[in-house]
């Protein structure tokens, strides 16, 4: 009886190291998940591509929605804008003059608020603006005139090609 007993008790005090193992290891692992899922990134593309301020005032309440979200649930993000053809309107305050993207007037009154939002969307949650060199230089935009939070970039749409198909960032176009 003194046998069973002790090997009972043997195997009950393997149990329990083997448990405190387990336990030990789930403790790990719950505490790597917290780095784990912050290396996990949302990565969105946002192509601007047309004239109109109110369509892109609508743009521009999305991102700041979706950051907004992502900061509220401790997801990283990659967000970025990448202007084209007459989005290029939309980063610089020259008025454009005798080029296909010359300043309307709606595009005049709404301008200081538009470049408030887009330059805040930049500076306070790190969102990241790409203009297209192509339209710029069709139009002969100088790079100085441009603001000063946008990185340029070789071609717009091909960006968004690489963004989508090498980076894997979602795409979303503001209708």
């Amino acid at each position: 009886m003194m046998k069973t007993g002790n090997h009972g008790t043997r195997a009950r005090s393997t149990g329990w190291l083997g448990m405190a193992a387990l336990l030990v290891v789930a403790s790990l692992m719950l505490a790597a998940a917290p780095k784990a899922l912050s290396a996990a990134e949302a990565r969105v593309v946002y192509h601007a591509d047309f004239a109109d301020p109110r369509r892109f005032s609508s743009m521009l309440t999305s991102i700041n929605n979706m950051v907004m979200h992502y900061n509220d649930h401790f997801i990283d993000y990659d967000v970025r804008i990448v202007f084209v053809a007459h989005g290029i309107r939309f980063v610089t305050d020259d008025a454009l003059e005798g080029t296909p993207f010359e300043e309307d007037d709606r595009l005049r009154e709404d301008r200081s608020t538009l470049r408030g939002r887009l330059l805040s969307l930049n500076s306070l949650h790190n969102v990241r603006l790409e203009l297209c060199e192509i339209t710029q230089g069709a139009i002969g935009l100088g790079s100085d005139e441009v603001y000063e939070a946008v990185d340029f970039i070789p071609s717009g749409v091909v960006r968004i090609a690489e963004l989508q198909n090498e980076e894997g960032f979602a795409y979303v176009k503001v209708e």
